[in-house]
């Protein structure tokens, strides 16, 4: 049965005609699933009865709750949901799963989803990259993460969801329709009505990334971690696909001097990537793009499931020592730049972690 949640405006107005409702009933059913957001066409209490079970013969909202949490020390909670779903990949043999991570902050709380069963980019430094690639998750199963975990936290009562990042299992830009069906119904004012501004879509760098920047008012966080484009191909195979000179060549073509932000993620490798030479060569890539950089401390679990794989990488984090000289250096230089804080890291829900450990 085809699912609803995910669906546009237009494409509601459809449904709603297709079975003897009238037009205006689309609007009613997107205010159902996306701002009273219910899990049932019962508590759709507006459309007339006949209307509902035609809806059920036919349709299903498109809602479930996760299958399991864990909490951090710290707070973090990570929540492994079973994928019914992969209709932007076609259909699947067996389930496939995928893991969410609700960041509380005190005064906010942001949501990591998780946009592919897997990933296929291969970056040798993240664990999720050891999942493999298993399909691409449809606008319904994202929703779905955001819907079902900010309901859980309301209830709960925990902060309410004030920020979404696209960081979790996969490469958003390698789903790109579905991502950007996402988007335009987290912000549409018939959908969620957020603003743009609260929302950051992550990226290695590929091709696709130009139809989000056309498409999108989102923020963009682009994966660096290396400057110099050999170096950095070593650990980012798709940096054979699209240079970090290409990527930023393109973000510098577009205007990042209002409320729309870049920034770059950039994990600290002790010797590697932290040097006065890297340092250099960030200033100079970035030279004239208004821009941020975000450092990231390498997570000891990651390098552990590098030697229980017997791969012969070896990542030794930078101290923090190092990684303040280079903030500072940056920062100093005109590149506003952070130290991003570590969250979950107890329930491998950190920064390139996820690889659905709830599921055993």
């Amino acid at each position: 049965m085809e699912i609803l949640l995910g669906k546009t405006l237009e494409e509601l107005q459809a449904v709603a005609m297709g079975i003897g409702l009238p037009k205006f009933a689309g609007k009613q059913l997107a205010e159902w699933l996306y701002v009273r957001r219910v899990r049932s066409f019962d508590e759709m209490t507006n459309i007339s009865l006949k209307g509902r079970e035609s809806l059920k013969d036919r349709y299903l909202v498109g809602r479930h709750a996760p299958v399991r949490e864990a909490v951090s020390a710290d707070g973090t909670r990570k929540y492994l949901f079973e994928i019914s779903d992969l209709g932007a990949s076609g259909s699947q043999s067996e389930p496939q799963y995928v893991e969410s991570v609700y960041i509380p902050e005190e005064d906010r709380a942001t949501l990591c989803v998780s946009t592919q069963a897997g990933c296929k980019m291969g970056c040798r430094f993240c664990m999720t990259g050891t999942l493999g690639f298993h399909g691409n998750l449809s606008a319904a199963e994202i929703l779905n993460q955001v819907f079902e975990i900010d309901a859980m936290a309301v209830a709960d009562g925990r902060e309410a969801l004030s920020n979404l990042v696209f960081m979790g299992e996969g490469e958003p830009m390698d789903n790109i329709d579905e991502v950007l069906r996402t988007l335009t119904i987290m912000t549409a004012s018939y959908g969620c009505a957020w603003s743009p501004k609260r929302i950051t879509v992550s990226t290695v760098g590929v091709p696709a990334m130009k139809r989000f920047l056309d498409e999108s008012e989102c923020h963009l966080a682009v994966s660096m971690h290396n400057p110099f484009s050999i170096e950095r191909a070593l650990i980012m195979p798709a940096e054979k696909i699209m240079s970090v000179t290409e990527v930023v060549s393109l973000l510098k073509q577009y205007d990042w001097s209002h409320q729309r932000r870049v920034s770059f993620e950039y994990i600290c490798w002790a010797g590697k990537n932290d040097t006065p030479r890297h340092a250099k060569e960030l200033l100079r890539l970035l030279k004239g793009l208004n821009c941020r950089i975000n450092l990231i401390r390498f997570h000891e679990g990651v390098e552990d499931v590098a030697r229980t794989n017997k791969d012969e990488r070896h990542f030794p984090g930078s101290d923090e020592k190092q990684m303040e000289w280079l903030r500072d250096y940056l920062t100093g230089n005109g590149i506003t730049t952070t130290i991003r804080r570590s969250r979950g890291e107890d329930i491998l829900a950190a920064c390139g972690m996820l690889v659905n450990s709830l599921q055993h």
